[in-house]
């Protein structure tokens, strides 16, 4: 069973940074799909960002390109989720979760669906003030 833990939420101002970090308790590459999701206040879980662990290739939502940067680090089985620009509609619980799916599924990351996604951490708050 692989577990996933998130961490580095908390509250800031708009224009502000958060790093988020999600500690993996196996090596990363056996889940070829991690994905960072967040749910916010009243609307239901979507997937922003995504990282095919292999090939290292990353995939943003549109409302976070530019401004989220998802990487890892293989030897702390680690992935991180770098947020700049922060607006008060990032506002979410964010959770990472982990999968084995084909690249292109994982590409398009406003398509996984929570199913396809076999293990969750417990999340972590973020909060953007204006």
């Amino acid at each position: 069973q692989v577990q996933l833990k998130e961490s580095g939420g908390g509250s800031v101002q708009a224009g502000g940074s958060l790093r988020l970090s999600c500690a993996v308790s196996e090596y990363i590459g056996s889940s070829n799909c991690m994905v960072w999701f967040r749910q916010a206040p009243g609307k239901g879980r979507e997937g922003v960002v995504s990282i095919d662990t292999i090939g290292g290739n990353t995939y943003y939502a549109d409302s976070v390109k530019g401004r989220f940067t998802i990487s890892q680090d293989n030897t702390e089985n680690t992935v991180y989720l770098q947020m700049d620009s922060l607006k008060p509609e990032d506002t979410a619980v964010y959770y990472c979760a982990a999968s084995v799916l084909p690249i292109w599924r994982c590409a398009v990351v406003t398509d996984i669906t929570l199913g396809d996604m076999h293990y969750w951490g417990q999340g972590t708050q973020v909060t953007v003030s204006s």
